[in-house]
Order: structure tokens, then sequence, then C-alpha cells
């Protein structure tokens, strides 16, 4: 039986919780919000990417997911979406 690695774990079946759920006084992020969010950080990463001539290992969807699981993006959401 292979091993799995808890990265590789996160890209197979990642807890989007952390996100969702926010921080303690910040508030909850919605499930249209972290899709945009990541959809469009994910077209940016492929855009800097083919701009460069980068020949991308891992597909931007999922590098954009990661980077805001780990902190390295920031979603906001604007107060009239906020609580649907």
């Amino acid at each position: 039986m292979k091993e799995t690695t808890i990265k590789e774990e996160r890209n197979f079946n990642p807890d989007l919780s952390p996100v969702l759920e926010g921080k303690p006084g910040g508030g909850r992020t919605s499930r249209y919000s972290l899709c945009t969010a990541t959809a469009h950080l994910a077209r940016q990463i492929a855009d800097k990417a083919s701009e460069e001539g980068e020949i991308l290992t891992e597909k931007p969807v999922t590098t954009a997911l990661n980077k805001i699981l780990d902190g390295e993006y920031t979603i906001v959401e604007p107060d009239e979406i906020k609580y649907l």
C-alpha cells in the first residue's frame, strides 16, 4: 500500500473548513467567494507562467487553492454577500 504525504492528501481532499469558517472575529467565507477567488488566482498563475515561458508541474487551480489554504492569499468579501 502506498503511503500518502500530507500534501498529496490535501490535494485529493482538502479541508476547506478553515477558509469557509474563517478566523475568530474575522467572519466566514462563502463557497461562492472561495470558488471565484480560486479561479481568479489560478488564472493569474497560469497567465504569469505563460508569459515567463514556465512549465507548470501542478495544475494552477491546485496551486491557487494551496495558496489560499496556506494563508498566502486572502479573500475579502463585500458585506452584501458575506452572510448569504
